[in-house]
């Protein structure tokens, strides 16, 4: 996967200012047609989720989630370890190197539910705020298929960082940052257009009511010189052993699992 998009000063501020950016067709659209079919072939042979949605809790009606597909598939590997796509993050992070810390594919089927509000740093044990998820739509992406969305300078608030993402989050920090006043972008995305937002920033999307699945590919980064912190809960636990194997806290986010991906090597 290949960009020549460069960053605006717009863009560097406003990702700064609200912990988030939308950037409008960053990506040639026939080249994510060409990654696509791949990247839905390794969710349908890796996927662990086989109840029906009705059957499922609210998270497991978010969609289907399926991780370091580039360990599996050479073709996402490609797509994942994309030089470009790192670059924007490293850029955006204000960090001269940038490493993987693991990908996600995010599949909404049609008539999955609400991704509730949450923080994805909650997950993570790492030791500083700097790292990234760029979230890459494979479809124009309309309001009834459940585009992401962030409520813009949440990044800032300190408040319910320390709820996992479930109905109480949903409602919580639905209360919460609405008392904040936090301005809400939940724009569709076209096909080409990517966003990159911070750990700390609070995001959801909506339910998919159309009749075709939100296929959404995730890659998210880390400064490279970032290290790994005591966990304060079993996700970050799990997270240690699955993303950062053999490692612990205070050792170097740097494990095989873990390599550099902008500056590309050689």
């Amino acid at each position: 996967m290949t960009s020549a998009y460069a960053l605006s000063p717009q863009d560097r501020s406003s990702f700064d200012r609200n912990g988030f950016v939308k950037l409008r067709q960053v990506l040639d659209p026939d080249q994510l047609d060409l990654f696509a079919p791949v990247i839905t072939d390794s969710v349908i042979d890796l996927n662990t989720q086989h109840l029906p949605l009705a059957e499922r809790d609210t998270y497991g009606k978010a969609f289907l989630q399926v991780s370091n597909l580039w360990q599996h598939n050479d073709r996402v590997a490609d797509f994942v370890r994309s030089p470009d796509l790192a670059r924007l993050a490293a850029e955006l992070l204000g960090v001269a190197s940038v490493r993987l810390y693991h990908d996600q594919a995010l599949y909404k089927e049609p008539g999955g539910g609400i991704t509730p509000w949450h923080a994805d740093q909650y997950y993570w044990p790492l030791s500083s705020d700097r790292c990234v998820t760029v979230w890459v739509p494979l479809q124009d992406t309309p309001a009834d298929m459940g585009p992401l969305a962030f409520a813009a300078g949440s990044h800032r608030f300190e408040v319910g960082r320390d709820l996992p993402i479930s109905d109480e989050s949903e409602a919580e920090l639905q209360r919460l940052l609405a008392e904040q006043d936090f301005p809400l972008d939940d724009a569709p995305y076209q096909l080409g257009d990517v966003s990159y937002h911070l750990g700390w920033t609070f995001h959801r999307a909506g339910p998919n009511s159309s009749s075709r699945p939100r296929r959404v590919m995730t890659v998210i980064y880390m400064d490279a010189e970032m290290r790994i912190t005591e966990p304060v809960n079993e996700h970050q636990q799990t997270d240690i052993r699955t993303w950062m194997p053999g490692a612990a806290p205070g050792d170097p986010a740097a494990t095989e699992l873990n390599p550099v991906l902008y500056p590309p090597a050689g």
